[in-house]
């Protein structure tokens, strides 16, 4: 009972935004985090740690709305489980997808020179930057992809939040990005 209340009391004194908190925090839970999330099987080194990430980012901005500060560790884990989840579904339908348009008729594709389709691909970037809702999210992709001066930590340290924040800003993107030449493949297969 001793550490889970040495625990409650980080919990509150995260709450309250101290920041060697929320590291202590981390650095207490992190292996129970990772020991649920490794147990998704269908999920790489990679996207088990970024899993693991962006449960504690989710857990962190949320800490203040947590009632109960001795629940803290059901509550991360909880986080944990729906974010694997949620991953895990993400690349099923991504691999879905991908099937779906992996073996398209010859004929049906129209070949486009290698540069003209960067061209295509760059523009619909573009466009979905432009797209994007003013704020943290459009300026970190504006950053990244069209000012593309800065690496993620740079960027973190220019925007004054974490690394993690940004690399989980630009993977969102990305997911987008995908979906969308995704669809545009497919619209274009049936005209």
């Amino acid at each position: 009972m001793g550490a889970s209340e040495g625990l409650t009391e980080w919990v509150r004194r995260a709450s309250l935004g101290q920041a060697s908190a929320f590291s202590e925090l981390y650095r207490r839970t992190r292996p129970q985090v990772a020991r649920l999330v490794g147990g998704f099987a269908p999920l790489d080194p990679d996207e088990v740690e970024d899993v693991i990430q962006e449960t504690f980012v989710r857990a962190f901005r949320a800490l203040p709305r947590l009632k109960e500060p001795g629940a803290f560790e059901s509550w991360l884990l909880s986080i944990a489980r729906n974010r694997a989840r949620t991953r895990l579904e993400r690349k099923s339908n991504t691999r879905r997808l991908e099937e779906d348009v992996a073996d398209p008729e010859p004929e049906t594709v129209p070949h486009l020179p290698e540069a003209l389709q960067l061209e295509r691909d760059i523009e619909v970037v573009r466009q979905l930057i432009a797209e994007l809702p003013e704020g943290e999210e459009k300026r970190t992709v504006h950053l990244f992809y069209i000012e593309g001066e800065l690496s993620a930590r740079e960027i973190a340290e220019k925007l004054g939040v974490g690394k993690s924040a940004v690399t989980m800003r630009l993977e969102r993107f990305r997911s987008r990005i995908k979906r969308e030449l995704l669809r545009r493949v497919l619209a274009g297969r049936w005209e």
